[in-house]
Order: C-alpha cells, then structure tokens, then sequence
C-alpha cells in the first residue's frame, strides 16, 4: 500500500502572483520600513529648511538614547533592533525557496562566501571615503547637518549596541533594495537600468534629513551597488559592505570628533 502524499510533496500548481498583487506586496514592504523612512525624511528635511535655526547648526542623531535609565535603554534599543528586522524576515519569506538553497535568487547560498566577503571590503574604500569626502564639503559649505551616529550615552553595552544597529541598517536596506526589490521589479518586466535608477532614489531618499549632499551621496552608492548586483546576483558583498561602512562610522565617531572636533565635532 502506497503512502498518500502529504501537502508539501505535492507540486506546486498555484498561478504565478498577478501584477497587482506583486505591487501590493511591495506597497506593503516598504511602508513596513524603507518607504516610512522616506516619508519622514521628506518632511524632516522640510522641517529643518524652514526652521530657524540653519541647518549647518542642525544636529541629527543615528541612534539616540532612549531613556534616561540604562536597563531600559538597553532594553529599549534591542526591541528597536529587533522589530526594525521584521522587513527582512517578511522579505526572506516571500523570495523563500522550497529546494535548497532557499534563498539562492540573492546569491546566498553559502558558496564563494570569502570571496564575497572580500569584494565587500574593496566596496567599502569606493564607497567609505568619498562618502567621508562629500559629508565634509557638505558641512564645510553649510548644507549637511552635523551627524551624530553613535548618540547613545556610554555603557559598557554601547558598542555592541552600535554594531547591532550597523547590521539592522545593512540588513534592512540591502535584502529590501537590492534583494527584495530587484527580484519583484523583474518580474513586473522593469528593465534592469530602470530597477537600478528606482532604487537608488528610493535609497537617497531616506537620507534627505541629513540634507542634499546625503541624498546625493546614497545615490551614486545606490546606482554602484545596483549595477554590480545587477552583473553578479549575489547579495553578500553589499551586506558586508553597508555593515562595514557603518559600523566604523557608529563606534569611530567618539574617536574622530575628539581627535578632529574643528571637522567632526557638534555644533555648539
């Protein structure tokens, strides 16, 4: 006597997604994170235009405080952490595959990892110091407001913390952009250089409280990190890169404002 088939053995013959239903679930992704972010950054950015004070005087804080009591701030910046991530997972399951490897439409597929790894660390010199170089011109011709990144209070968890949040922002943005996006986008018949230019913006966008020379700088990283997943497929670079870039920036700025504080320092 044959065993029945169970559910999962039987294969698949649902239809593909129609398109109003691909954009539905990209409506809902982002408004879950990246497209909020870029809402709020809009009207930030004309909050801070049209505040008295000018925007070079404007501090912007990556990763504040959230209490005054350093059990809850921990707790507190954890959650945060954590519920930032949900994007990620949803996005993980939409694109998850039944065979193994289960995600191997980004690249993932625990193949050619070192190399992957290694070609995240030349991305962070392209990226990292120009990235420096524009945020510098901007604050020195007044048009980019004074980035704290690291802003939380020091504990002996701060650290950790910071490079928590450095791996949140990689996360979120590169499996939502260039994973979840480049793969939903093709399907809906978008040509490559038209998925890479949206991105991007989208990208710059969630920037705009900083002022326009961060806009403009995410979105020459966009444009470089679309086209090269765009040639490769494989997600782990960017992923690497982004934590790397951030990471540095999170836990080196107390070093870099008290050894250049003419440059990196706040405004007083």
């Amino acid at each position: 006597m044959t065993r029945p088939q169970a559910p999962w053995d039987l294969p698949d013959l649902s239809p593909a997604p129609s398109r109003a239903r691909l954009w539905w679930e990209i409506v809902i992704v982002l408004a879950l994170g990246l497209g909020q972010s870029a809402v709020y950054a809009i009207v930030q950015l004309v909050y801070r235009l049209t505040d008295e004070v000018p925007i070079a005087d404007q501090v912007a804080k990556l990763n504040p405080s959230r209490s005054d009591r350093e059990i809850f701030d921990l707790i507190y910046q954890v959650l945060a952490i954590g519920f930032s991530l949900v994007p990620v997972v949803l996005v993980c399951f939409l694109l998850w595959q039944s065979r193994r490897p289960h995600l191997a439409r980004l690249g993932l597929d625990g193949t050619r990892s070192g190399r992957d790894v290694g070609r995240g660390i030349l991305l962070v010199l392209a990226i990292g110091i120009p990235g420096l170089g524009l945020y510098l011109t901007g604050r020195a011709l007044g048009l980019t407001v004074a980035i704290d990144p690291a802003g939380i209070d020091a504990y002996w968890w701060t650290v950790p913390v910071l490079l928590l949040a450095a791996a949140r922002a990689s996360l979120q943005e590169e499996f939502v952009l260039l994973g979840y996006l480049f793969t939903r986008l093709r399907q809906l018949g978008w040509s490559p250089w038209t998925i890479i230019v949206s991105t991007s913006v989208l990208r710059a966008s969630y920037h705009l409280y900083q002022g326009y020379p961060a806009f403009l700088g995410n979105l020459a990283m966009g444009l470089l990190f679309g086209w090269l997943y765009q040639r490769s497929g494989r997600l782990l670079p960017f992923l690497v890169a982004h934590f790397v870039i951030d990471a540095a920036a999170f836990v080196g700025y107390p070093w870099a404002a008290a050894t250049w504080p003419a440059l990196f320092g706040l405004p007083g």
